[in-house]
This record gives structure tokens, C-alpha cells and sequence, in this order.
């Protein structure tokens, strides 16, 4: 019998199998083209549970596909992340207090409150690394009273307010005598958390407004520079 004769039953069968082109292709001795293929199978009849078949198997491959290629595409993620980590890490030590308080003015203004009546500055946040950061760099910063701090934790209704309590004095170093009652959102009762690790939102307040005064003159002088001539 014919090579190609052969070739052409062979990919066929294969088809009516539920393969793929490319599957196809894999099992045969000889690469097919997939216009020949197309050729070859557009006179093929598929019963409707060959039919089914094809398209569970086709839909099964692309699903493959997708999350194999999420997989790349994260790992490249933190490939990429790795290396600016391994590349940076020498910098951190080497921030004087200036280019520390440019940070802390843009984590201020963008986290904190912006309230006129207020005499207290505040900032509140879920993320306990965003909340190390600010008492780190406002330490860092400026000459800081620790009784001067006060803390609110807001949480919801279904969560256990010790456990968050002790979380948050361990995440900011404030004693437990300068936290407030801890807030409960009403509106949350009945209603069950499903955010996973979500320890509540803490507010910290410094009773010291002149350093926020100070924070925003640094916010606007550095977004004039910035943005001059355009």
C-alpha cells in the first residue's frame, strides 16, 4: 500500500479518535501540514459521541494550555522579582533621612487622613508591612514621643477581637495601655469573613499634626519639581 494511503488512514483514525492536529502530527511517522489534514478530514463522518468526544478533548487541551502558560507567566514573575531583589538589596541600608521622608510623605498622602479639623495625624491600613513602615520611617524621620501614639483596631463582626488585639500590639511595638476599643462594623454582622488572613484595619494616631503640615509642604515641593515645564 501507498505511503501517503497509509499516512492518511493512519491520521484518519486518529482523528476520529478525538486527536488533535498537533497530536496527530506527534504519532504519525511523517509531519502533515495542517492543510492537508483539513483536506483529509473534511469528508469525515463523526457519530455524535465521536463528535462530543473531539470537543471535551479540545476543550481539555486548551484548559491545559492556559494554565500551564499562568504557570510560566508567574514564574517568570518572580524570576524577575528575584533578580531586582538580589540587584537593590544593598540599597536599603544607604537611604538617608531625606530620601525616608520623601517616602513617607508619598505613603502618607496617599494612606493617611487628609482631615483640616483634625489636630492628630492618621493613617490606617489592613496591610501590617504598610503599617512597619510608617512607625518605621516616621521614627526614622522625626524625633518621636511614644506616648504620643494612640491605636483603633476596626474589624469585622464574626472576627475574635483579643487575637487581632494582641496582632496588632505585636506588629507595632505601642503599648496596650495607648489602644483604643477596638471598632466592630455593624454592618458586618451576620455576615462571615472570607477574605483569608484579614486581621481588621489599624489606625494609628500620632498627636502631632505639625509633622503631616510638614509631610505635605515636602509632597507639593517635590511634585512641582517634578512635574516642572510640563
Amino acid at each position: 500500500m501507498n505511503r501517503n494511503i497509509i499516512l492518511k488512514k493512519t491520521a484518519m483514525e486518529l482523528r476520529l479518535r478525538g486527536n488533535t492536529y498537533s497530536e496527530i502530527n506527534a504519532k504519525l511517522s511523517k509531519k502533515i501540514p495542517k492543510s492537508t489534514l483539513s483536506e483529509w478530514f473534511k469528508k469525515l463522518k463523526f457519530t455524535e459521541i465521536q463528535t462530543k468526544n473531539l470537543e471535551i478533548h479540545i476543550q481539555n487541551k486548551i484548559r491545559n494550555s492556559q494554565l500551564i502558560a499562568v504557570k510560566v507567566v508567574k514564574q517568570a514573575k518572580l524570576d524577575r522579582l528575584n533578580i531586582l531583589k538580589s540587584k537593590n538589596s544593598f540599597i536599603l541600608p544607604l537611604l538617608d533621612v531625606n530620601i525616608q521622608k520623601a517616602m513617607l510623605s508619598i505613603l502618607y498622602l496617599g494612606e493617611g487622613s487628609k482631615s483640616k479639623s483634625s489636630q492628630n495625624m492618621i493613617l490606617g491600613n489592613a496591610n501590617p508591612q504598610i503599617i512597619k513602615l510608617y512607625l518605621t520611617l516616621l521614627n526614622n524621620c522625626f524625633k518621636i514621643d511614644m506616648s504620643k501614639y494612640r491605636v483603633r483596631i476596626q474589624c469585622r463582626a464574626d472576627q475574635n477581637i483579643r487575637e487581632l488585639e494582641s496582632y496588632w500590639k505585636k506588629i507595632t511595638k505601642i503599648p496596650a495601655k495607648q489602644f483604643y476599643p477596638t471598632y466592630i462594623d455593624k454592618r458586618t454582622i451576620g455576615k462571615p469573613t472570607n477574605r483569608v488572613n484579614y486581621r481588621g484595619v489599624c489606625a494609628i494616631t500620632y498627636f502631632d499634626r505639625s509633622i503631616q503640615y510638614e509631610l505635605e509642604l515636602l509632597y507639593e515641593s517635590m511634585l512641582k519639581y517634578i512635574l516642572k515645564g510640563r
